[in-house]
């Protein structure tokens, strides 16, 4: 059973507290990057190898596209194929992550309240969102982050 919140509580208070939290305070700032032209299958040993469900997309200093550990999934071929294991290497060997990432990119700004990054998690069913200032990719921040910040300390 979740406990009920009181205006005037210690529990309220540190419930505001975390709402008012800035995106700069939990976001990740080690982004893992990627180029337009990295295949697909590179990409996806890269976010295996570095335990991550979401791949930003530069192009030099510029975020161009995101992609997903989804992304990637359903843009491999089904067990049902009837194309070679050959042509399916073939195939995959020559797609890059440009071919199946968003580019469509919603990002937010590091000094916006946490709350507010939720917000957008929530409407637009994403679990990760790019933290841009003044055009440079700072950070991410994921449904993780957020998750976390409100554990921690309880």
């Amino acid at each position: 059973m979740l406990p009920t919140l009181v205006a005037g509580t210690a529990r309220s208070s540190a419930v505001e507290a975390k709402l008012m939290t800035k995106v700069r305070d939990l976001m990740t700032i080690t982004c893992v990057t990627a180029p337009p032209t990295m295949p697909v299958l590179e990409a996806r040993q890269l976010m295996l190898e570095k335990r991550i469900r979401h791949l930003l997309i530069t192009d030099g200093p510029t975020l161009v596209g995101i992609v997903t550990d989804r992304d990637i999934r359903l843009n491999l071929p089904s067990p049902a194929t009837s194309l070679s294991v050959w042509e399916i290497n073939y195939l995959l060997a020559r797609m890059t992550v440009s071919a199946v990432m968003a580019k469509n990119l919603i990002t937010i700004d590091s000094g916006r309240e946490a709350r507010e990054a939720a917000q957008l998690l929530l409407e637009h069913k994403i679990g990760a969102l790019p933290v841009v200032d003044h055009g440079h990719l700072v950070g991410i921040i994921t449904e993780t982050d957020v998750l976390r910040a409100f554990v921690k300390g309880d």
